[in-house]
């Protein structure tokens, strides 16, 4: 049963009487923490009472692990420092201290003009903030500190530029780790919430911090506002074939006729589908249906002990290319266009060259890659993670079971933009107690899914560590090397321009990795906005060169000599992808082509299996 909270005391109560109701506040507050604390110890033993093994024992294992990690960033740090130029560092570092000194004597004396230049900041945009000058003193030294934390990283010489990004990439997980906002004594915003609820937001903010545990990921939005198949993932279709591995959906064409050539869309394996087909404005699938095509997209099952074997080769064969068969068989059609997302342009990328080698090639009239990689030397942050102590982990976490918990993966990715997919909602959440908003995107994002180990094993080090793909023959599929530069299918490939998963610099490398013709376009926005932009949404805005221009060499002289055109960069894909579709014959209805009933409705069973 719950206490009901003491009332605020009024302006005019006797200062007894105030002193007696904030105590009494105060012991409320902290007697319902104490409280869910405890309830959650409770169960949560109870769970490690029905595993086997004593959890006494992992408990040393698991701090062994911590401990030499740390230890290991250390010797990275002071084998960099000790790297250093010293006259460089000292002067960073005299620097440091005189700006530390004019920031407490403006703070002291008032003089607001002589304090050191503050970059602006969204964590820190609440008046509160600069208007109370003990937080402000508290904003403005973190943000000095950060500033030359920062520069002392970049001085850092004599280090290879693997080491180098590895160090800076820690360097900004430690400051977006160390904000004054991710405290919430330091954090006013946090402090206001409290007295104005009389501590009620502490309490919530504990409760939601003590269920995402329970739950094993971060809430960041209200995941009952939405369900699979009704609000999202809901264009309407069939799946019409299946095996272990995928599920392939039909979806009901709006058209009378639609393009002879269909179109068969390969999500990313490590994420659902429905990141192309979410609420019907921003679906990319829901539009191309619009367009005449004929739209088929394949939805991964997930990760589980039954795929514990597969590998690339299964991904290529059991996956992309019995897809591709699969669409040809059910329309009749001479050839399809392709889309592969991320992950899945690699592996099409390589079910392409695979398909050239053995005389499959003319099976795929077009290909498009959106934020795709091949040449993994500039794939940005992520690759600063994936190193042999990470390819370790992942063979020691997927050894059991077979799959890698996708959970594991959604973090990792988040650590990419901490400040905005992390420390948000800590701060959100679990310091100022807020309720969640529902949010389409965020609800895909915290809906994970398992991968099967050894594959994800094989690409990370293969591709991302040992950058293999780009080399001929560097790997094989079924016994037969693989070679991009024999693939002669056009393309279409997309970057985005502030992409923190994908960089456009190393999309832009699929330019030269093939022998075919293609388009090269720059999106605004990153992974995710760059993609799912709607023409109806009226945001951003793509790069193209103008007719006639081929591609450079590099993308900074792209950039210089492309065109910048307002809104969503899907009519320029249509209008490239048309005059390569044939004719127009009669709309095809899902699940009365010959051997390909309808299974059941889109969006399938597959996608509907949570793993939290």
């Amino acid at each position: 049963m719950e206490t009901e909270m003491p009332e605020r005391p009024s302006d005019n109560a006797a200062p007894a009487d105030t002193m007696l109701q904030d105590f009494e506040r105060v012991s409320q507050v902290a007697g319902r923490a104490q409280q869910l604390m405890l309830e959650f110890w409770t169960s949560e033993a109870a769970k490690l009472g029905g595993l086997q093994g004593s959890p006494d024992e992992a408990v040393p294992i698991q701090a062994a692990r911590f401990s030499g990690s740390m230890a290991e960033t250390w010797q990275d740090w002071a084998k960099a420092w000790g790297a250093t130029d010293p006259v460089e560092l000292a002067r960073l570092t005299g620097d440091y201290w005189a700006d530390s000194l004019k920031l407490w004597s403006g703070m002291m004396t008032g003089d607001r003009d002589s304090l050191p230049p503050a970059k602006p900041d969204k964590r820190f945009q609440a008046a509160a903030w600069s208007e109370n000058p003990v937080f402000d003193m508290v904003r403005r030294s973190y943000l000095l500190a950060s500033d030359y934390l920062g520069k002392s990283v970049e001085a850092i010489s004599g280090l290879p530029e693997d080491e180098h990004q590895r160090l800076q990439f820690q360097a900004r997980q430690f400051v977006d780790a160390m904000s004054p906002a991710n405290f919430a004594a330091l954090n006013p915003e946090v402090i206001e919430a409290a007295q104005a609820s009389n501590g009620e937001s502490l309490i919530s903010g504990l409760q939601k911090l003590l269920d995402d545990l329970q739950r094993g990921k971060l809430t960041m939005t209200d995941e009952s506002a939405f369900e699979v198949g009704r609000n999202v993932a809901a264009t309407p279709g069939k799946v019409v074939f299946e095996n272990r591995l995928f599920q392939l959906i039909h979806y009901a064409p709006t058209t009378a006729e639609v393009y002879e050539i269909p179109l068969l869309i390969f999500p990313p394996w490590i994420n659902k589908f429905y990141i192309l087909d979410l609420t019907a404005e921003k679906s990319l699938i829901r539009w191309a249906v619009d367009q005449g095509l004929s739209v088929f997209v394949v939805s991964w099952a997930q990760g589980s002990e039954a795929l514990a074997d597969v590998i690339l080769d299964t991904y290529v064969l059991e996956g992309q290319l019995a897809a591709i068969d699969a669409v040809l068989a059910a329309t009749g059609a001479p050839a399809t266009h392709t889309i592969g997302y991320c992950v899945a342009g690699t592996t099409l990328a390589t079910t392409l060259a695979y398909m050239t080698s053995t005389g499959q090639a003319d099976k795929v009239r077009t290909a498009t890659y959106f934020t795709a990689q091949v040449d993994f030397a500039d794939a940005g942050d992520l690759k600063t993670l994936i190193d042999d102590k990470m390819i370790t982990t992942i063979r020691e976490l997927s050894a059991e079971k077979g799959y890698l918990d996708g959970r594991f993966l959604a973090t990792t990715f988040n650590m990419l933009r901490p400040s905005d997919l992390i420390w948000n909602y800590v701060v959100n959440n679990y310091l100022k107690g807020k309720e969640y908003v529902p949010f389409d995107l965020l609800f895909w994002n915290s809906d994970p899914t398992n991968v099967p180990g050894k594959w994800h094993l094989d690409y990370v080090r293969d591709f991302y560590h040992r950058n293999l793909l780009v080399e001929p023959g560097g790997i094989a599929v079924a016994g037969v090397p693989i070679d991009l530069k024999r693939v002669t299918t056009p393309s279409y490939i997309q970057a985005g321009k502030d992409d923190h998963i994908a960089p456009a610099i190393s999309c832009f490398k699929l330019t030269r990795a093939f022998s075919g013709p293609h388009r090269f376009m720059l999106a605004g926005s990153g992974h995710i906005a760059g993609v799912v932009n709607p023409p109806s949404a009226q945001k951003y805005q793509y790069w193209t060169l103008p007719d006639g221009t081929e591609t450079p060499d590099s993308l900074e002289a792209f950039r210089a000599a492309a065109i910048e055109t307002k809104g969503s960069w899907w009519p320029d894909w249509i209008a490239w992808l048309a005059p390569q579709s044939g004719g127009n014959v009669a709309a095809r209805v899902p699940g009365e082509a010959k051997g390909f009933a309808a299974i059941e409705d889109a969006p399938g069973r597959y996608v509907k299996q949570r793993i939290a």
